[in-house]
């Protein structure tokens, strides 16, 4: 079938298209309710099937004589430890695992946060989690305790699991203390803290309610995997938003079971066996959809990787990595290439390496600019796919099929819509452009599955985010075109989000903690462009009368809060102490003009603006401090 085929099929016919693709997983009951409507009126894949995530992902490969195979490599560049797990490791270290969970009364639809490391104990605790038919929650572990503490308070959970440590380059995190101030944080308090001990560092059990991960598994029984419905949540995975609370997107069993399984064949071109590296991290949805659940269900071997793309030890990290575990698929952000080519810009290191196996290398989570793609086609001699998706959508939204029909790559492009995704682009009045004609990207509903169905316990806002600007549409927030022969151009975001090294953090965040600070007396954060990272955020402050400190200082100390407060992953770049902010007459400050003028895009001035004269002082500063 040719990728119109596939398409058109998918978006004419959805319920036969998703319904066929279903057929392809282990079911304990088959799904006959393929597409309906939920209490809200949101469409809903495959209401009445039954299943369990995690014996889709571990028990059937075993049932099938797959034991043996490796399901995930453990490579740790930072502790020095390499292991492999089989399948049937997996399976045994899963079971055990979710009795312990039941042993702390977690049950069917509690939730469980899991704030851990990239290491494989990570992978048993989500896949544990969904043995029980229970949600996991996994918080990236870069996150401050305040950030910890926002996500309990809204999930709620029975148990928190985590390790006694982090490792970065030259650097460990001990986990305790921030577990322990984020608790005393929130307003909800668990009833259990489990901790795995790593050599590296030992946690101090100091709370009645801190169990340790080994004592807690030697005394549980295994358990079967829980039946559940198709449209029983898997898990809540929080994701930045315009204002400062994160929103929980929460993803189905069923829907996200048969769209990962599909798209490992259908995007990745990958088989049961290969070898599918996603370089991220279990606590963004990249390491959810393609560290963990889209390779097992497909019964790949993926690899946990708890390293960096540099300095672990060098830019070679990677190619070593394909080389010796005979990677067939490499899947990251460009910011990791980025890191590579600056670090070794002639590309000597992967010389040294055999990357024979591989295949093909994929990346996504932040626009792929045409020098890095240039740069590693051209070093690698291998193709490179850039495809486009968000943590709303759980898998790519645009690609380029290499399991259905391979398309000449356009630098710039995420190729063409992923069956399944009505891609459209419109203008502010809700009507559809004309190709290369540029505008809000949207996908006319319904929404194919493993796309959010709401945000936990707040459909009002799932509405007013994604299903209001535009009736009967989801809104992207991302503005593009597609072109003449149906390839979509990502160009940015249309909100006050902004992307760090594929990561989406709120501005508006931000501006809360750098109006926390005494001297600021108003203040916005933008995103400015970055050779690296991708964006990096700036302070732009209006300091209160009578305020005593220098820009240096200043900046100084509103990093440190941003630190405390959100977590390195901030990566708060300059703060500029300004005269005035541009407003409307109205009060509003123009933080879509700021972002165009920091990104060197043309902007028009509107005829509601206070002071025009603004713009063309912080347009100055800007420039004066090599920011523009």
């Amino acid at each position: 079938m040719t990728y119109q085929d596939e398409y058109g099929l998918s978006v004419n016919q959805p319920a036969s298209f998703w319904q066929d693709k279903a057929a392809a997983l282990p079911w304990f009951k088959q799904p006959s309710q393929i597409l309906s409507q939920d209490e809200n009126g949101m469409d809903r894949w495959f209401a009445d099937g039954e299943m369990n995530t995690c014996y889709m992902a571990v028990d059937y490969h075993v049932e099938q004589g797959r034991g043996a195979q490796t399901a995930l490599i453990y490579d740790s560049p930072v502790s020095n430890t390499k292991y492999t797990v089989s399948y049937a490791e997996l399976q045994e270290k899963v079971a055990i695992f979710a009795g312990a969970l039941q042993d702390k009364g977690v049950r069917k639809g509690d939730r469980v946060v899991i704030y851990m490391p990239m290491i494989t104990e990570a992978v048993v605790a989500m896949l544990a989690v969904a043995r029980l038919g229970a949600i996991h929650s996994v918080v990236f572990g870069g996150f401050a305790p305040n950030e910890l503490a926002v996500r309990i308070d809204d999930a709620q959970p029975k148990v928190i699991v985590t390790a006694s440590c982090g490792i970065e380059i030259q650097k460990v995190i001990p986990y305790k203390a921030l577990i322990n101030q984020a608790i005393e944080l929130a307003e909800h308090k668990p009833d259990s803290v489990i901790i795995f001990q790593r050599p590296e560092v030992t946690a101090e059990l100091d709370r009645d309610h801190d169990a340790d991960w080994e004592e807690c598994v030697a005394a549980a029984k295994p358990v079967a995997p829980v039946a559940v419905k198709g449209t029983d949540p898997l898990y809540i995975l929080y994701t930045s938003g315009t204002t400062g609370t994160p929103k929980g997107v929460v993803r189905d069993n069923g829907g996200h079971a048969v769209a990962l399984h599909y798209s490992m064949k259908a995007i990745y071109d990958v088989d049961v066996g290969d070898v599918y590296w996603a370089a991220s991290d279990v606590g963004w949805v990249v390491g959810h959809s393609y560290i963990v659940y889209g390779p097992l269900l497909k019964g790949c071997t993926t690899v946990v990787y708890e390293g960096k793309p540099v300095r672990t030890p060098d830019a070679g990290g990677f190619w070593r990595m394909c080389e010796e575990y005979k990677i067939t698929t490499l899947f990251a952000a460009p910011t990791a290439f980025r890191a590579i080519k600056k670090e070794d810009p002639n590309g000597e290191l992967i010389g040294q390496y055999d990357l024979s196996q591989l295949r093909n290398i994929f990346m996504a989570g932040e626009r792929l600019d045409p020098p890095t793609y240039e740069w590693t086609v051209a070093k690698t001699g291998k193709p490179v796919i850039d495809h486009w998706w968000q943590t709303e959508t759980g898998w790519a939204i645009c690609g380029n099929l290499l399991g259905v029909e391979a398309k000449a790559p356009k630098p710039g492009s995420a190729t063409v819509p992923t069956p399944g995704f009505n891609v459209v682009v419109l203008d502010d009045d809700g009507n559809e452009l004309p190709a290369n004609s540029q505008g809000s990207i949207a996908i006319k509903l319904p929404l194919p599955p493993s796309c959010l169905p709401s945000i936990w316990n707040n459909f009002p806002r799932f509405q007013e985010s994604y299903l209001s600007e535009f009736p009967g549409y989801y809104c992207s927030g991302d503005g593009g075109y597609i072109d003449e022969d149906g390839y979509v151009f990502i160009m940015g975001r249309t909100d006050d989000v902004i992307n760090i090294a594929g990561h989406r953090l709120s501005t508006g965040e931000m501006e809360e903690v750098v109006a926390d600070h005494d001297a600021v007396a108003e203040c916005t954060v933008i995103g400015v462009k970055d050779e690296l990272k991708g964006q990096l955020p700036i302070g732009l402050v209006i300091l209160k009368d009578g305020a005593e400190i220098d820009e240096a200082t200043l900046f100084a100390e509103l990093k440190a809060m941003m630190v405390k407060q959100i977590g390195p992953i901030a990566c708060f770049k300059e703060a500029l102490i300004v005269g005035r902010l541009p407003k409307t007459r109205s009060g509003k400050i123009l933080r879509k003009i700021l972002r165009q003028m920091a990104d060197g895009q043309p902007y028009v001035v509107p005829s509601t603006i206070d002071d025009p004269a603004s713009l063309d002082e912080i347009k100055d500063i800007m420039q004066n401090k090599g920011l523009i």
